[in-house]
């Protein structure tokens, strides 16, 4: 399990003071082509269907309704951009592993990601969400070697936290640290979050806006 205390008081706030920035939808991108110019850096966010990608975007910037959250496997089939003031951008990468959707679609939509992954400069690291329910999947196993293979810093970051026990939680961080450990792009801390009861937020955005200022 992690802390507060990993990182100094200064950083947590460094970290509340990005997110606290307004953040705005900026486009939906279905072609690379109508990517926005790089800017300022970015966070991507991949997972999943339901994984709860939107609902922890809501909770990182305290907006309720900035991403739309969904019960419908799939329904997210763009590259998704948030702009918080011009300091970051948050991308929010189309789910993987919807059963449901046609095929054609699924091809489309894994292409539009894996191009994106291989050719944005300003992408300072993508945070692979995984609920901590299931633990890492084949799907996330995929991702993860594609991320590797384009030389792409990622991180995994547990969500739903609430909805198992302490030490179930903390088993799974130690387990997943060990799948990790030997990957070449992957980020060696495992974050672990509840976007219901706020649990691990301030932390990620501490990390995260570190990135923001590297």
């Amino acid at each position: 399990m992690t802390s507060a205390g990993e990182f100094s008081p200064e950083e947590l706030e460094a970290g509340r003071l990005m997110f606290a920035r307004p953040a705005t939808f900026m486009l939906g991108v279905v072609r690379l082509d109508t990517l926005p110019d790089e800017g300022p850096a970015e966070i991507a966010f991949a997972g999943r269907s339901n994984v709860g990608k939107s609902t922890l975007l809501n909770a990182l910037t305290n907006q309720g309704g900035l991403a739309r959250a969904s019960n419908t496997p799939g329904r997210t089939r763009e590259i998704n951009y948030f702009d918080l003031e011009g300091q970051l951008r948050l991308v929010d990468l189309p789910g993987y592993g919807y059963a449901k959707a046609p095929r054609k679609d699924v091809e489309q939509w894994t292409k539009l990601t894996r191009d994106f992954l291989r050719g944005r400069s300003v992408l300072r690291r993508v945070c692979v969400l995984v609920d901590s329910r299931h633990g890492l999947k084949p799907a996330d196993l995929e991702v993860m070697a594609l991320l590797d293979e384009a030389a792409v810093n990622y991180q995994i970051v547990l969500t739903k936290t609430d909805k198992i026990k302490p030490t179930a939680l903390a088993a799974l961080i130690a387990a997943t640290q060990k799948q990790i450990m030997r990957r070449p792009a992957a980020h060696p801390v495992v974050r672990a979050t509840s976007s219901e009861k706020g649990e691990g937020i301030d932390l990620l955005r501490a990390e995260l806006a570190a990135l923001a200022i590297q």
